[in-house]
């Protein structure tokens, strides 16, 4: 039984490429909807061992600070607009990945 390493370096490179594509246009994508004001806030989640994420108080802290950034953006309204259509379509190229991925898998 032998190993074709150059199978392997490929398998290795394409997994390394993809990972590092796709956390980049989250990133991105995250980054624009800052830019952009709307910055996104998660509410505390609750897991089955009661351990809550953020306590009510510093949710309401981190929409007050989120609202505040969005109300010092120097954008205008296209620019912002802009922003949200960048990221939503990093946030699809994202998908788009993961989907290719899974169909590669499946069909093979």
């Amino acid at each position: 039984m032998t190993i074709d390493w150059s199978a392997f370096l490929l398998v290795f490179a394409a997994a390394l490429i993809a990972a590092v594509v796709v956390v980049g246009f989250y990133a991105l994508g995250l980054r624009l909807l800052a830019r952009s004001g709307r910055v996104p806030v998660v509410a505390p989640a609750s897991f089955t061992d009661a351990i809550t994420v953020l306590s009510p108080k510093r949710l309401a802290k981190a929409e007050k600070a989120a609202a505040k950034a969005a109300a010092k953006n120097p954008l205008s309204e296209g620019q912002k607009r802009l922003s949200v259509i960048a990221a939503y379509a990093c946030f699809v190229v994202c998908g788009l990945a993961v989907v290719a991925g899974i169909l590669l898998i499946v069909l093979g």
